[in-house]
């Protein structure tokens, strides 16, 4: 499974009509979303600022899929309106440059663990 972040922005003034028209998504859509291997799609808002964690089977494969989905033009139409430059579909998603995990992942063991 892959993790992918994203990065949008809203228009000034988009706001509140984004968190309103964003509350739910077309039960369509996100049927095309689940068949496609979409998990988990969590978008956070720090003023116009949007923030997108998704897990997905494959992301290159999803959005090969929603490309040709009439749900999901539709869905983008709907969203670019309010976003300070439309959706990139290309978007591979952010790098990671840094986690923190599970404790004891990643560490080296103690020498009362060896």
């Amino acid at each position: 499974m892959q993790r992918i972040a994203l990065r949008t922005r809203l228009r000034p003034g988009a706001e509140e009509t984004y968190d309103k028209e964003h509350a739910v998504i077309p039960a369509d859509l996100e049927a095309e979303m689940r068949e496609a291997g979409v998990h988990t799609w969590k978008i956070w808002r720090d003023g116009l600022d949007l923030f997108h964690y998704v897990e997905v089977d494959d992301y290159a494969a999803l959005q090969d899929r929603l490309r040709g989905s009439a749900a999901n033009q539709a869905w983008q139409l709907q969203m670019n309106r309010l976003l300070d430059g439309d959706f990139d579909p290309a978007a591979t998603g952010l790098r990671m440059v840094w986690e923190m995990g599970d404790p004891g992942q990643g560490r080296a063991p103690t020498t009362k663990e060896k």
